[in-house]
């Protein structure tokens, strides 16, 4: 589904340039879970924004299912990203007087679905998350956890091929943080494909694989395996 090579991005300062991702390579299949790990200044968020497609590489390739972003005016990008990809953000970025039921449909109203077909998606989206009985709630109505489940419901609704979810459990307490990655893990057994950044190593475990940014560089790229009880440590 992805393919970097080489990647690379640059940011021009007045006369001195900030190197952001010096050389990144790495491929994501379709289906895989990979969390996305760094301390902070490594890259790691360039890096989402690149993949999510709300910035370009100024080096190396990247394909996207088989197409390379150097072949995609803004438009195409913008209609892919509609299109093809889920997003969920640690601020939710939901609006807060509009109901769980509107803030699902948004996705929807950029896209080809028509809207007599609308309902029953949203519907099944938000049941997907259990918010079934808050359909018709203003979303300012609810916790910090049900504003991330509604989140992840807009994320689903347009049935994108990727979700990628930008420190989902950041501004949740861990009991609802560890709500939401049972929701993303379960989603994932569905065969969903999900890129997680995040810095909490026990959120990062959800996946299949965690790559490591430092600097700008891959520093790992190690698998998750399943030890006694379910728990996931690093091979």
């Amino acid at each position: 589904m992805i393919i970097l090579q080489d990647l690379k991005k640059e940011y021009k300062q007045e006369e001195t340039p900030t190197v952001a991702l010096r050389s990144v390579t790495f491929t994501i299949n379709k289906g895989e879970f990979v969390s996305i790990m760094g301390p902070s200044g490594s890259g790691k968020s360039t890096l989402l924004h690149i993949l999510s497609f709300l910035d370009r590489p100024t080096g190396g390739s990247y394909k996207f299912l088989g197409k390379s972003i150097d072949d995609m005016n803004d438009a195409e990008l913008a209609h892919v990203r509609n299109k093809d990809m889920g997003f969920v953000f640690q601020a939710f970025n939901l609006l807060s007087r509009l109901t769980v039921y509107d803030n699902v449909e948004i996705p929807l109203l950029y896209s080809d679905i028509p809207p007599e077909k609308r309902s029953a998606l949203i519907t099944e989206a938000v049941e997907s998350v259990g918010l079934k009985e808050k359909l018709h709630t203003e979303t300012g109505r609810l916790s910090g956890g049900q504003k991330q489940r509604v989140a992840i419901a807009r994320a689903l609704v347009a049935d994108p091929n990727i979700i990628f979810a930008d420190e989902p459990t950041g501004n949740l307490d861990s009991k609802s943080g560890l709500q939401v990655m049972e929701i993303l893990a379960g989603l994932h057994k569905k065969g969903r494909t999900i890129v997680l950044v995040t810095h909490e190593t026990q959120t990062a475990e959800f996946a299949d694989r965690i790559i490591f940014i430092r600097d700008g560089l891959v520093e790992s790229d190690k698998p998750v395996i399943k030890r006694q009880g379910d728990v996931k440590t690093l091979k």
